[in-house]
């Protein structure tokens, strides 16, 4: 079974309100079992429009990653970075198929 992940592009506006909702997100993704595979870090923007804050959060499974963004947990931790910041956010099954070769 693939894994799957969550793929937010955010912009923060209100930096110290944001740490709130990074604080509370811990447990839910703890809960989870959501593995950061992308937080923050260098990027490069060749194509499209971009955000200043890029993440990738890992889960075991497509079912796993929807029922922690649909859970009450991770709606009380994502009302604190309402206001603050403008995210979109995908969650989008991986593949386990053949690769180039």
């Amino acid at each position: 079974m693939p894994k799957a992940y969550w793929i937010a592009r955010v912009d923060v506006s209100n930096p110290d309100a944001y740490q709130k909702y990074v604080a509370a997100n811990a447990a839910v993704f703890s809960k989870y079992g959501a593995r950061f595979v992308v937080r923050g870090g260098r990027f490069e923007a060749p194509e499209g429009q971009h955000r200043a804050r890029n993440i990738v959060l890992e889960f075991k499974d497509y079912e796993t990653a929807q029922a922690c963004y649909h859970s009450p947990e991770y709606a009380a931790a994502k009302a604190l970075r309402e206001g603050h910041s403008v995210a979109e956010l995908i969650i989008i099954e991986g593949y386990d198929g053949p690769q180039p070769g």
